[in-house]
């Protein structure tokens, strides 16, 4: 398995003393963003093997986001628990776990690679703008001057790579309307249908509060089933979360009132989700960093969910997606693609149900693509994907859907998935701060 540092992470070594790694990019080095660089940091040229090709500006743009233009492309190749081991080097370890727990039935279709990904050109230039200007705190749990878009598109280091993932353009302001689905071992499923409604600072009409520390706004609703509606959570997530925590308050249906919630953070029980997930798996890794340390492995050419237009098409039914053990592999698609691998370490000071975490980055976009997670014991305990999808009709690449396996009970948990749920993602939306305070949700979680 070979890695390749960059100079950046090179030149971080010989760094005397610790502001090395909380300072912006050199002009010069801001420069190759656009010419070697994509705008978002990844590398224009493809491999030499010509297995991953040039970036070229993504996909164009279409108003109708779910047509699949990669509809007639046939896999390339299949891999299995009977061949993995030719392919183990563009493998994480999670994915080879599943194929030998599920031998039988798990499998990754492996396609031609289309690099997708592009953002708006205003995102293109306040992107840049972070390169020359943004920087880690000191303590390295916060940005400063962050504009947006990635925060650190040229990374020195694993914290910046993890910044990048979390900062990364999301539409600005959105609604949607999707399910999350724990699935049983024997493949029983209740989907939980929830609504929920985003928007960075610079999205909201109207009057605002003090944003100086406001990463974005969040209220999410559980509309069904039945035994769960009336519940609501509203965040405002701030960029350092050790100088002012996370913001967070719950409306309790069965109690009719609303309160805070400090616990909604880290390892937490995520909302609905069965004990499946924690509540910094959402998104594959969401808030406060503190309580690992970070290290910047290097890129590698690994095979990731990407351009999956297939699993989104409408048509499809969520029994027909969710089967024992794994998402139906026939409606996945895996392509080669450049990405950050960055490991977190839990700190001997601090708790966690995972000891390690092991993220894979996509170069292009900065989306997790998948995630090794590890128990106090060393075991790997759960692997995450992220079925990338390029929303075309608003230059978004973000996801189909995102998995979360676990390999010690056979049980697995999906988000995101629209494919019953109308537009799904809406953009179009915008807000005023009065949508997002513990009075607005108090009005929705009356049943």
């Amino acid at each position: 398995m070979q890695f390749k540092p960059t100079s950046l992470i090179l030149g971080m070594a010989l760094a005397l003393s610790s502001s090395a790694l909380y300072a912006a990019v050199s002009a010069e080095e801001a420069a190759k963003l656009g010419d070697s660089l994509t705008p978002m940091g990844g590398e224009v040229a493809g491999n030499t093997a010509g297995t991953i090709p040039a970036w070229t500006g993504g996909l164009s743009t279409s108003d109708d986001r779910y047509t699949n233009p990669y509809a007639n492309e046939k896999p390339l190749f299949t891999i299995t628990a009977d061949n993995m081991a030719q392919y183990q080097a563009n493998l994480t370890p999670g994915q080879q776990a599943l194929m030998q727990k599920y031998p039988d039935s798990y499998k990754i279709q492996v396609y031609p690679t289309h690099r997708s990904a592009s953002i708006p050109d205003s995102v293109v230039a306040s992107t840049k703008e972070n390169a020359l200007n943004a920087a880690l705190t000191s303590d390295g749990n916060g940005v400063s001057n962050l504009n947006e878009g990635v925060a650190f598109p040229i990374p020195a280091n694993g914290l910046e790579a993890i910044w990048n993932h979390m900062t990364r353009f999301r539409g600005g302001a959105l609604e949607r309307t999707f399910v999350q689905v724990p699935v049983q071992a024997n493949g029983s499923f209740t989907p939980v249908k929830i609504n929920e409604k985003m928007s960075w600072p610079t999205y909201l009409n109207g009057e605002t509060a003090d944003q100086d520390n406001i990463l974005f706004y969040f209220v999410q609703q559980v509309q069904a089933p039945a035994r769960l509606t009336g519940n609501v959570l509203l965040v405002h997530e701030t960029v350092n979360q050790i100088t002012q925590p996370r913001q967070a308050w719950t409306y309790n249906a069965g109690q009719r009132r609303v309160r805070r919630a400090p616990q909604i953070a880290y390892d937490a029980p995520g909302t609905a989700t069965d004990g499946q997930r924690t509540t910094d798996n959402l998104d594959m890794f969401n808030g406060a960093p503190d309580r690992y340390d970070w290290k910047l492995v290097g890129k590698q050419e690994l095979y990731i969910p990407y351009n999956n237009f297939k699993l989104a098409d409408r048509s499809l039914k969520y029994k027909e997606i969710l089967q024992p053990g794994h998402i139906n592999p026939e409606l996945t698609r895996y392509e080669l693609h450049r990405v950050w691998k960055v490991e977190a370490t839990l700190k001997e000071s601090a708790r966690h149900i995972y000891a390690k975490r092991t993220f894979y980055i996509d170069e292009d976009t900065w989306q997790i693509a998948v995630v090794d997670h590890y128990d106090g014991r060393g075991e790997l305990w759960r692997v995450g994907e992220a079925y990338h999808l390029q929303y075309r009709d608003v230059n978004v690449p973000w996801i189909a859907a995102e998995s979360l396996y676990d390999l010690q009970s056979g049980r697995y948990l999906v988000g995101s998935l629209t494919n019953e749920e109308g537009i799904g993602f809406d953009f179009t939306q915008r807000f005023k701060y009065k949508d997002f305070t513990p009075q607005a949700i108090r009005r929705l979680g009356k049943r």
